[in-house]
């Protein structure tokens, strides 16, 4: 089975690449924003509960998060693997996602990192949120936070992955082709 953690900051392209990804090497898409989106669109109680976090541009708590991501796994018994967009953010994310997989067998493959520098990010963001309607893609105060907060306690997930030889950082920058490129190129030397 083949699992990547697909990593970067708030506007690094992961969603876009998932997509690509996801076409090629067959895999399921798990986005905990778009997860947390839909139970927000639904108001449901935890979409009401993520959403007092991610107005202020912070993050879910890891057990709401966990508890969400390990329903959408076992929602697809028969899957070839899946792609983690967004997911894990913490170290202890990351231990538990590594404990629920071991459960069921298999175990992440790669973690991709795109990377992308700040003011990059910004004005992708800023672009991003003329055509999504996300309040958290408008405010330049409120992406700033986002990807603070991202550097200050996402980053650190990071480590757990380069100490188990699974992280490879990937240049974010260029054409949507030349970044899949990038990131494809990896996942076929690694899967070999």
């Amino acid at each position: 089975m083949l699992n990547i953690v697909l990593f970067g900051p708030p506007g690094a392209g992961k969603g876009t690449q998932s997509e690509k990804l996801v076409e090629a090497f067959k895999l399921v898409h798990l986005s905990t924003g778009d997860i947390f989106r839909y139970n927000i669109k639904n108001n449901t109680e935890l979409g009401l509960l993520a959403k007092s976090y991610m107005d202020k541009g912070n993050l879910v708590p890891d057990e709401v998060t966990i508890n969400m991501l390990e329903a959408e796994v076992k929602k697809y018994p028969e899957a070839k693997g899946f792609i983690f967009d967004g997911f894990p953010r913490t170290t202890a994310q990351a231990i538990a996602l590594d404990n629920f997989l071991e459960s069921m067998g298999t175990s992440i493959s790669l973690m991709l990192a795109l990377q992308v520098d700040e003011e990059e990010l910004i004005k992708r963001l800023l672009l991003r949120g003329q055509d999504s309607g996300r309040a958290d893609d408008t405010d330049e105060s409120i992406i700033r936070n986002r990807i603070n907060v991202y550097n200050e306690q996402t980053a650190v997930a990071a480590d757990f992955y380069n100490k188990q030889g699974k992280f490879h950082s990937i240049n974010g920058v260029g054409s949507k082709e030349e970044i899949f490129d990038r990131l494809s190129s990896v996942i076929v030397e690694k899967n070999r």
